[in-house]
Parts: C-alpha cells; structure tokens; sequence
C-alpha cells in the first residue's frame, strides 16, 4: 500500500484514516476491537479520535473513545504499529476547555492515561481558541514536543485566516508548526475548504484529513426521503442535505459507480482521496462490510470523466 506523508512530518500513514467518534458510541467495546483488528489487517494504521468523543451521547463523560483506543492497543500490543491523532480543546464540562497551556498540559496526561501510552503521533487543536494568544498555544505544544509527550501537531476547524496567522507565529518564533488540517471536506461540503483553505494548505505544505468525508453517511445513498431518517442516530447530521443538489450528486454517484463495479460511497472516497493537498479522508463504519467498502474505495482510482461528473453534479 502507498504511503502518504502528513505535512512535512516524518510520519507517513495510510490513504484511510478510521474514525474514532464511533467508538464507545454505535460501537461498544467488542465490536469496536473487531473493526480495529480488521482495519488494521487490511494495512491501514491511521486512527483518529479525541477526548470529547462521545460526550454527546447521554451518560457519556467523554473520554469513551479513548479508553476503548487504549484498552486495544494495550491488548494487541501493537501501540508501535499505530499512527494515533487524538485532540483537546473542545468542552468536556466543568471548564474544562480551550487551548491554553494550563489546560493543554492537564489535557495531554488525562489523554495519555486513556489512551495507555505515553506519547501521541498527531495531537491536534480540535477547535480555534480565539481567547488564548497563538503564541501561548503553540508553545504549549513545542514543550510537550520536547517532552517526548507529543510527535506532530495539527490543527482542526481553523478559519483560513488563524491557520495561516498561527503557521506565521510559528515561523517568527522558531516553534513547530501545524502539520494538518482537519477540516470539514466531502463532496457536498465543498466551498468552505476549496475557497482559501485548500490554497493556503497547498502553499504550506500542510496533510489534509477531512472529517464527514461521506456526510454522514449521506454520501453512501443510504438517505434518500424523509422515511430513510427513521431510527437513525446520524439522521439529524444530514437531512439538510436532502434537496435537489443532494439528489443531483447522488445521482452522479449511482452513475460513475455502476460504471465502476463500486458503491456510492467509494466513489466518494475516491474522489475526496484524489483531491490536491488530501492526505487520508477520516471515515467510519458500523460494520465488517462497511469496513470492506472503505478499504476497496482506497482501491479505486477514478478517470478524468467521472471526476468532471461528480465535479459538475456537486458545483454550488
């Protein structure tokens, strides 16, 4: 399997990266060391999660994700064969929140306790901290560097302009660098990230990680009414999307994927995998053949004609 390399780090990682969101949340413990047995047996060794994940969910403190993570990692012993991004700074409750250095340095042990290690490949800023100088930040996170705690930091949610002012502050400082960006990038979400993020990655060099890479699931086809939102737990994530350029784009997707012997989602993976600065889409799955479809979408290399057609179908 080809490698990619994140940003200008020495870290190379899989074109699939798992998301972790679902663990302790669609997914209990048993099933989510299966999905990671089998995620991993296919070659792939991305894995993305963070310490708000699943506080969200009724009765969760958050956390959950990265006890599973760690539990698993602990019982396969593989911790040496996994590229782990964990991230800080979301609300978590009782004030605790933000990327200051106080809180960056109580987030990172709490972080390293659940997930049993002690240090994180990619560790990222979940959400900007408008209130807390990016010089604070950023120090923060060159000690926890030289600590040993930390390996190469990213950046999730930043506007094109804090990305680039705190790429800056690094850059006049001497202090290391944002390596990522984990934006919000699929191929129904496509403005927000194509408009001045995907230029600023491009000229920075920066790995691209995006998150909802299938909406939600929106971009599988699995929603196509109303009656479809029934009894799902990411219904409300995607119903927005149910209009006439939703339709139009799966339309496209049913289209290119009967020409590809593939499904609607692995053409989207497809096309967000070949995307300029995409380094791994982030995307999960509830079960052993949703897994399968993303490990074939990683397969799959689209032409220059289904491109276009997915282009044109999801224009704004």
């Amino acid at each position: 399997m080809e490698k990619r390399k994140l940003g200008q780090s020495p870290i190379t990682v899989a074109p699939l990266m798992f998301g972790g969101n679902v663990f302790g949340w669609t997914l209990d413990a048993a099933a989510s060391f299966q999905m990671l047995d089998a995620f991993t047996a296919a070659g792939f060794d991305f894995i993305d999660t963070a310490d708000v994940y699943s506080r969200f969910i009724p009765g969760n403190q958050g956390g959950e994700s990265e006890v599973i993570l760690g539990k698993w990692m602990k019982a396969r012993g593989n911790r040496d064969r996994v590229i782990l991004a964990t991230k800080a700074g979301m609300d978590m409750g009782e004030g605790r929140e933000g990327l200051s250095k106080a809180y960056l340095f109580k987030a990172v042990e709490d972080s390293l306790r659940r997930l049993q290690t002690d240090y994180i490949d990619l560790y990222q800023a979940h959400v900007d901290d408008p209130k807390t100088p990016l010089e604070e930040t950023l120090g923060a996170f060159a000690e926890l560097i030289r600590q040993g705690k930390v390996r190469v930091i990213g950046a999730s949610n930043y506007s094109a302009e804090r990305l680039d002012a705190a790429l800056a502050v690094s850059d006049r400082l001497g202090l290391p660098a944002y390596q990522s960006l984990q934006p919000l990038y699929n191929l129904i979400d496509r403005t927000a990230y194509e408009a001045e993020l995907q230029p600023l990655c491009k000229a920075k060099g920066l790995g691209v990680i995006p998150y909802f890479s299938l909406a939600s699931g929106f971009l599988t086809g699995k929603y196509r009414s109303e009656a479809d939102f029934a009894n799902s737990s990411r219904g409300g994530f995607v119903k927005h999307h149910l209009n006439d350029r939703g339709l139009r784009i799966l339309n496209a997707l049913d289209q290119v994927a009967e020409g590809f012997n593939a499904t609607p989602g692995m053409v989207a993976l497809a096309w967000l995998m070949a995307q300029p600065t995409v380094t791994a889409p982030i995307a999960s799955a509830a079960s052993l053949a949703q897994l399968d479809e993303l490990v074939r979408a990683t397969q799959l290399k689209l032409d220059r004609q289904a491109m276009e057609q997915l282009d044109r179908a999801s224009a704004a």
